[in-house]
């Protein structure tokens, strides 16, 4: 049922004499799907056995993890991650943890879905990570509490097994279980620090509640959009576009390498389920100097169907907000967004809602997975 292939990266020193510059990192294929565990999709480490030296809420802190050698406080060294005490036997005779010993926290996904790949980042523990790790998946409906999650009723699935990992270093494992997952069980055996955590994989939203909103954003990401490919990425990824709320500083929207020819640049999504598009915004928050200077919008019905301009070439001004509403609603599963000639945009919504055909759809995929 699991089917799993890890990765850790082959040491990448960056000179300059720095001890803590030899951190290993690998290329993952599934990081192209979204963060389900990302703090702005609504994501929280809930519980954790123990968290003496760093706390469990470090796991999902959104950057790389930083490490100051001189910052102790009066539990020892300050880290920057989720860190446990060292396990001990029952006594001295038996001083080392049994198999079965480990700690472990629980990670409500921001948006339930699908887990693709899995990074378990042990950046600068290098004399104290765990000798191996395991991760385990429920879907539970609600706002379970702690208590509830641990409860014999709830049903875990083995996302990664007991795995080895290495210090100071990315730790990927591609899943392929197809099924809802809502929270996530992470355990370390026997004990240690992992400094993040990241969850891949594609959003499946509750039918339902899309339904019963009505108008909603047909291509945000915790509604089921994605962004499936895009002309450049060199400074932020597509996915910042659909991701929830204004944008709060310039890397977090979508932003191009300046052309040096007479092309475009674009993004492609899928919108969530099959949908009647009313009205958009491209907003340009915090792009002043590197905004898309037009933007245009299209829409398709299916792979096969024929792309269709529902915005024509627009002027955009920095640092704004653009609303429209469309004449006609416009009927697609999938969008583009092409800017000209370069540059960027922070956020694109797509309100509308999902048409008997959509919803059918988003039904079906939810029953199948176990939602």
């Amino acid at each position: 049922m699991t089917a799993i292939e890890s990765f850790t990266g082959d040491a990448n020193p960056y000179g300059g004499g720095d001890p803590y510059a030899d951190y290993r990192t690998a290329d993952f294929p599934f990081t192209r799907y979204a963060d389900l565990a990302d703090r702005q999709l609504g994501a929280g480490v809930v519980a954790a056995n123990d968290e003496f030296f760093a706390q469990r809420e470090n796991l999902l802190v959104p950057g790389p993890a930083e490490f100051d050698p001189e910052h102790f406080g009066h539990k020892g060294k300050v880290m920057d991650g989720w860190e446990t005490r060292r396990r001990r036997g029952a006594s001295a005779d038996h001083p080392w943890p049994t198999a079965e010993d480990h700690d472990w926290a629980l990670v409500r996904l921001g948006a339930p879905g699908v887990v693709r790949g899995i990074v378990v980042d042990t950046a600068h523990f290098r004399g104290n990570y765990p000798q191996a790790v395991s991760v385990e998946g429920a879907s539970v409906p609600g706002s379970p509490s702690p208590e509830e999650l641990l409860g014999d009723h709830v049903k875990w699935t083995t996302l990664v097994p007991r795995t080895p990992v290495g210090g100071h270093a990315a730790n990927g494992f591609s899943v392929s279980v197809e099924q809802r997952f809502t929270h996530l069980r992470v355990n370390q055996h026997p004990d240690g620090g992992i400094a993040r955590l990241r969850v891949h994989g594609e959003v499946v939203p509750d039918p339902e509640w899309l339904t019963v909103l009505g108008t909603f954003d047909v291509v945000a990401l915790e509604n089921g959009g994605r962004a499936e490919d895009a002309s450049n990425l060199f400074y932020s990824p597509a996915s910042n576009t659909i991701q929830p709320g204004r944008s709060r500083k310039m890397d977090d929207g979508w932003e191009t390498r300046r052309r040096r020819d007479r092309g475009n640049d674009w993004i492609r999504y899928r919108l969530a389920a099959q949908a009647r598009i009313r009205a958009l915004e491209i907003d340009t928050a915090y792009l002043k100097g590197n905004s898309a200077g037009w933007a245009s919008v299209s829409v398709k019905d299916g792979e096969s169907g024929e792309w269709t301009e529902i915005l024509q070439r627009t002027r955009l001004q920095p640092d704004t907000n653009h609303r429209f509403v469309l004449p006609d609603p416009a009927v697609g599963t999938h969008a583009r967004v092409d800017i000209h000639p370069d540059g960027g945009i922070s956020r694109l919504r797509l309100f509308g809602s999902l048409t008997e055909a959509g919803t059918a759809a988003l039904t079906a995929r939810h029953q199948e997975l176990g939602g």
